[in-house]
């Protein structure tokens, strides 16, 4: 090639010469481009498009703004006969374009742009891939890093059971040009993958399920209001709720417990009392501010929340009763008092964890 670009640069002051071997030096660079199927339309209407989603990894899930990061690879196949080709002529039983430029550049050929409705930004694409037959089946393959936005429902916090949702449709196709179906075997490959690579489970979360359909979405995502096909792709995560109960719930049913002391003090000695009841009622406003850092702003309750308000109640009607008990000794009614004080005992615990109890059956039978 040297050899030849420098006889090309001698001839350059004769025009002849000069354009001669212009046409000499682009001439093979015709044959450079693989693939040439016309306009890139669909090759029929609707063309069939078998999708399959293979979740790597989960980076993560941020409850506060109701995110997940995730590495997936997608893998289509369609069927194109335009892009058909001789294996002798051409030398190889596959054609292969890999790597954005080859991609971009090198393949003319039509393909679908999965675009993920409830996507955050534009992700990351690590590597992309497509592979031709000779009989015009094609094969599509990209990975990439997302973080996808979906509600969560958060109601029976540290309790709760998420599924995080991915919504696939091809980009400016509606579902007469376009039809997307699933490939069950990679959510097969998926669920292999989890059972030998631990770390798809993420702290504090375990993967209890994938699942991925199709369907036909009503959505106005563009341009006319027509069906597009779309695919639902499905993660469903369990909380490890340990970490929450020892370190939030389990101290402040304990700190409920000890405010319980003062039903053993004095009826009349008020000051004591109030001293021990007001401690336990600022422990759980402290707790409080502790678990809002952690929540996403939402306008309902939580378990953990009902959990925190409710002994917050508890530890001000024994406020309330240390009052009333203090009001019927200065009335001269210190014994009843005393029998008030001993029914407080065990009435305040019976009533407090048959609170609890029910709360967390409403909310885990519930949601």
């Amino acid at each position: 090639m040297i050899p030849r670009l420098l006889r090309i640069f001698r001839g350059l002051a004769h025009p002849p010469v000069w354009v001669a071997g212009l046409i000499f030096l682009v001439a093979p660079l015709g044959g450079a481009r693989a693939i040439d199927a016309g306009m890139p339309n669909p090759p029929a209407s609707p063309t069939v498009v078998k999708v399959g989603v293979f979740l790597a990894d989960i980076l993560n899930l941020d409850e506060v703004n109701e995110t997940f990061q995730v590495e997936l690879v997608t893998v289509a196949e369609w069927e194109d006969p335009r892009l058909a080709f001789d294996p002798a002529a051409e030398g190889t039983e596959m054609k292969l374009f890999q790597g954005q430029f080859q991609f971009n550049e090198v393949f003319a050929g039509w393909w679908p742009q999965f675009v993920i409705i409830n996507e955050i930004g534009s992700g990351d694409i690590s590597a992309i891939k497509i592979e031709v037959r000779p009989d015009g089946h094609v094969r599509f393959l990209e990975a990439r890093n997302v973080t996808l936005e979906t509600p969560m429902r958060l109601e029976p916090f540290p309790f709760d059971t998420q599924t995080l949702e991915a919504r696939m449709v091809a980009f400016g196709s509606n579902s007469g040009q376009v039809l997307l179906e699933v490939n069950e075997q990679m959510l097969g490959a998926t669920e292999e993958h989890v059972m030998k690579n631990g770390r798809v489970n993420i702290a504090q979360w375990r993967l209890l399920n994938l699942d991925m359909v199709s369907g036909l979405s009503s959505q106005r995502y563009y341009g006319e209001a027509r069906p597009v096909s779309e695919l639902l792709f499905t993660i469903t995560l369990q909380r490890e709720s340990a970490s929450v109960v020892w370190k939030v719930i389990l101290p402040l049913i304990i700190l409920v417990l000890l405010m319980w002391a003062i039903f053993w003090m004095e009826v009349d000695n008020l000051s004591d009392r109030l001293n021990v009841a007001f401690i336990g009622i600022l422990t759980i406003v402290a707790y409080q501010f502790l678990i809002e850092g952690s929540m996403p702003r939402i306008s309902y309750f939580t378990f953990t929340d009902t959990v925190l308000l409710y002994s917050f109640l508890v530890m001000c009607l024994s406020v309330l009763e240390s009052l009333v008990l203090t009001t019927m000794c200065k009335a001269g009614h210190k014994t009843a008092a005393v029998r008030v004080d001993h029914v407080a005992r065990w009435a305040f615990p019976v009533i407090y964890f048959a609170g609890l109890v029910a709360s967390y059956l409403y909310y885990v039978s519930r949601y």
